[in-house]
């Protein structure tokens, strides 16, 4: 499998070998929450021993309907980021959408996060990049992985080579996302470290009333397969409550859920990788 550049947030570090996980509420709820998700996730991964990323957004500002929970918004939001890290010890990850949002956020998180819908924005990516911090970008639904290769140069450009590569499943028809493996070594190709998002790969977009459904009960597989493919970190949405939750409740993976299933992927990451098989000639 081919080298990647290693990119470290704080503590964790992708593409040196390790595992490391994104996990967190799709949307802060509340401080309240953000704070004990944030508590509970810690104390999860510190039992498993794997690194781990919180994640959570100030606005989820894609949202299928007008009347859907946002979130708080920036202000509020990076108060909220600000006391989850101090309080937990976790880096930080959540999602910009616009290039003014880039600075002030910076200023809070460990690692910002381009939404798959605007990987392509290039105002906003050189923003990113800007701010030298960890920049994690969604490759769109409607990209190919090769694709993914423009996306790295305009945020290398601002001279900032902290990028990592998130999949998180192509358009498949209406209303549907598909996975293709082969998408993991190919933007690892790249030289860039490759996450997996579990969560969003399975979305049913727009397919509910008003809302986008999901199917929570393939995150065990996808996960599994995912993993086996070569990913260098694992991007999940939890939540203490799915039927509860404000955002993406139908593909959250429930709490309690989460430190079986870490162990469950770490042993999958263990199984050392088959040799490439020999040249053919003839």
């Amino acid at each position: 499998m081919a080298a990647v550049h290693p990119v470290s947030a704080g503590p964790v570090t992708f593409g040196d070998g390790s595992l490391p996980f994104i996990v967190g509420p799709c949307v802060i709820e509340s401080r309240e929450h953000a704070v004990n998700m944030a508590l509970a996730i810690r104390d999860i991964a510190s039992r498993i021993g794997v690194p781990v990323v919180f994640k959570a957004s100030f606005d989820k500002a894609n949202r299928t309907s007008v009347t859907s929970f946002r979130g708080p918004g920036l202000a509020e939001g990076l108060r909220v980021l600000a006391e989850v890290r101090e309080r937990s010890g976790l880096p930080i990850l959540t999602d910009i959408h616009e290039p003014a949002q880039a600075a002030p956020t910076a200023e809070v998180v460990d690692i910002l996060q381009i939404p798959a819908f605007l990987s392509r924005q290039t105002d906003l990516l050189l923003a990113a990049g800007a701010t030298g911090k960890m920049v994690n970008v969604k490759k769109g639904q409607f990209l190919a992985p090769g694709d993914m290769r423009h996306v790295i140069a305009k945020v290398t450009s601002t001279g900032n080579h902290h990028v990592t590569l998130t999949e998180r499943g192509v358009t498949f028809g209406y209303n549907n996302l598909v996975v293709d493996m082969r998408a993991f070594p190919m933007m690892r190709a790249l030289g860039y470290p490759v996450i997996f998002d579990v969560t969003h790969s399975l979305q049913l977009p727009g397919a509910g009333d008003g809302v986008t459904n999901g199917l929570a009960e393939y995150i065990e597989p996808l996960a599994s397969a995912g993993v086996a493919a070569g990913v260098d970190g694992v991007f999940m949405e939890v939540h203490d409550d799915p039927r509860r939750a404000k955002s993406d409740a139908a593909n959250a993976l429930r709490l309690d859920c989460l430190g079986p299933l870490m162990e469950r992927l770490v042993a999958l990451h263990r199984v050392p990788p088959c040799p490439p098989p020999p040249e053919v000639r003839g």
